[in-house]
């Protein structure tokens, strides 16, 4: 896989479970979807659709549900479920975001957004927690033919910044986030959220870090005198 030796040329962000703090709300919002169809759903199918768009939440719903169970509906009922409690509660941001922007700012490095929630979506909670102008490009799920972990989004947001696949650094939380980065041939930083990394992505040397602080740190490294120069 890619190393990490150099500045990269871009960076690209995910953003649910990566700069917000967003995973646990949509766990809540599968819950609540289906207490309110009276079923329970079931936590470790949430968990498999943790760095995953909708359209492949959905068919993995209807894949593993037992028969009757009522999926149409609970779908239905995610959304509305997902932003009410997003109002109630509001939208945290996770520790470090903005010192690893401004660390980038001070380093003429370009970032994307790639995410799999979809555009309109990711554009509101990016606004509403004051993102959005520290990006140049943002590309949503339902902008690319295939969710992660197949390498699409981020060859478009590389396509989008002008950058070369090879120079990109991909910050995720996600196993299906950094499977897509490798796919991609990206460098992938992954900072997990809720799930540890896969066994066979740490036997495959992938750079994990516990927080954002620590990948600005990491940045700032290769950047002192002695680092070394940009990827190309």
């Amino acid at each position: 896989m890619p190393a990490l030796a150099r500045l990269p040329q871009a960076v690209l962000f995910d953003m649910d479970g990566l700069m917000l703090d967003t995973e646990p709300l949509a766990a809540r919002a599968w819950d609540e979807a289906a207490a309110a169809e009276g079923v329970a759903f079931d936590g470790a199918i949430s968990r498999r659709m943790i760095g995953r768009n909708f359209h492949d939440c959905t068919a993995l719903l209807h894949a593993e549900s037992p028969p009757g169970y009522p999926v149409a509906a609970v779908l239905a009922r995610w959304h509305d479920t997902y932003d009410a409690i997003v109002r109630r509660d509001g939208l945290a941001l996770k520790s470090g975001v903005f010192e690893l922007l401004d660390r980038l700012d001070a380093y003429g490095i370009p970032r994307a957004v790639a995410t799999s929630t979809r555009r309109e979506r990711a554009e509101a909670k990016l606004r509403q927690s004051a993102l959005l102008p520290r990006f140049a490009a943002l590309v949503g799920g339902d902008e690319v033919a295939r969710g992660k972990p197949a390498p699409d989004i981020y060859l478009e947001a590389a396509r989008r910044l002008g950058v070369p696949a090879s120079a990109c650094v991909v910050l995720e939380d996600s196993d299906p986030g950094v499977r897509g980065a490798l796919a991609a041939g990206m460098t992938p930083i992954m900072v997990p959220d809720l799930l540890p990394p896969a066994a066979d992505l740490l036997a495959q040397g992938v750079i994990v870090h516990a927080s954002l602080h620590d990948v600005a740190a990491r940045l700032a490294a290769l950047a002192s005198p002695g680092g070394a120069g940009p990827m190309r």
